[in-house]
């Protein structure tokens, strides 16, 4: 066997590892989001995370993939494992978007929308800014760096559920007419903490498998420096968090120190592999700052998000883009002014094409469950089965 296929072999094998990786963030984020609903509700979010990985690979394979990179190839690999490794990323994006929706959404809705972000949406910003490119030559071409997705799937999502949440509202009594903030608890701490270090797994395979090659030496040592940098992150996110909640209220909330340790995962994502070993520190570390003080504006905005994905993976996607533009650029490719460029035309792109798509869903097909689905929950409603049967449903 020459070098050549030892070569293509190995970063094929690579591919394949690092996809299997990113698919472990499936259960990551159907577990931290059914740990962090109401017990009537937990059927309904395992069926809407299980759903978005089988509609939306299956809309990426038939036609998103077309959309982003136009025919499947690829000389370096295996063209079915480069596919793979992108399909992995495209129910992320979804993911996102439907916990912040949770308790108060109907699954059919959700699974047409998902249809059409992995099928059309989400493939164009991917052609924009990985794929086939077909703003070059415009004004509106991109010259953002953005090695894993930090704004074309973290923000992508963001601007997503931001859409939903303006056009679905709150929970029922989420915001009293009397004013405040009714805090509804989570219904099972274990199952949040094991999606979260799922997630935090999987994150390895997401930014490692993205630098593209292991095959050679200096790939190698690319791929773990981008593992390295993506891991400390994620530590100095949830270490700041901890901090802040002692210090502040006395209270280690373990639910705000693993979203803080996600903001600092989504916040490294954009440029893992152009770090030092220390910058990621600072940019995990405000990061995870942005989650604490993100998440009670938006509270004050009465943006209900039960599971803080507009703090963790808006605000972080729009800090680690910005963060690549000032801690890594080299005044040639990469500028601050075209990080802020790549950030602004996908967020304008992602905001209002799911408005509107969600808007005529929505005319068509309801999004949001009627109030006396919402009271009874949505295992009843929408599943017919709920997670734990045996337990009394807290309204």
């Amino acid at each position: 066997m020459d070098l050549g296929s030892v070569s293509y072999v190995l970063d094929t094998f690579f591919a394949i590892f690092a996809m299997t990786l990113i698919i472990f963030m499936v259960p990551g984020f159907a577990m931290l989001e059914a740990g962090l609903v109401r017990t009537k509700n937990v059927s309904a979010v395992l069926m809407v995370n299980t759903m978005i990985y089988a509609v939306a690979s299956l809309a990426f394979l038939l036609i998103g993939y077309s959309v982003a990179f136009g025919e499947f190839g690829s000389d370096s690999m295996s063209k079915w494992a480069a596919f793979m490794f992108q399909m992995a990323f495209v129910g992320k994006v979804i993911n996102i978007m439907s916990g912040g929706v949770s308790e108060r959404a109907r699954v059919i809705p959700l699974a047409i929308f998902t249809i059409i972000m992995a099928s059309v949406l989400y493939p164009i910003v991917v052609n924009w800014a990985w794929g086939a490119n077909m703003l070059e030559g415009t004004i509106l071409e991109l010259s953002m760096y953005d090695l894993a997705g930090s704004t074309v799937i973290h923000s992508t999502g963001g601007w997503a559920l931001l859409a939903a949440i303006l056009i679905i509202g709150a929970r029922k009594g989420r915001y009293p007419k009397n004013g405040g903030v009714r805090v509804i608890p989570a219904s099972n701490i274990p199952l949040v903490t094991l999606g979260a270090f799922l997630l935090w797994i999987g994150w390895f395979g997401f930014n490692g498998g993205s630098v593209g090659s292991i095959s050679s030496k200096e790939s190698a040592d690319a791929v773990a420096l981008t593992i390295m940098n993506t891991n400390t992150a994620g530590l100095a996110g949830a270490i700041i968090v901890g901090m802040f909640m002692y210090f502040k209220y006395k209270k280690l909330d373990i639910t705000m120190v693993l979203n803080g340790a996600l903001g600092g995962l989504v916040a490294v994502t954009a440029g893992p592999d152009l770090y030092n070993i220390y910058q990621p520190i600072i940019i995990g570390g405000i990061g995870g700052a942005l989650v604490v003080f993100a998440v009670p504006l938006f509270d004050k905005l009465k943006l209900d998000d039960p599971v803080g994905a507009l703090s963790v993976h808006l605000v972080n996607g729009i800090w680690g883009t910005i963060a690549v533009g000032i801690f890594a650029s080299n005044g040639d490719d990469i500028t601050l002014v075209g990080q802020l460029k790549g950030i602004a035309v996908v967020g304008v792109f992602a905001f209002v094409s799911s408005y509107i798509v969600l808007f005529v869903i929505n005319k068509v097909m309801p999004l949001r469950s009627s109030d006396d689905e919402e009271s009874q929950g949505l295992d009843v409603e929408e599943c017919g089965l709920e997670a734990y049967p045996e337990f009394k449903r807290a309204f």
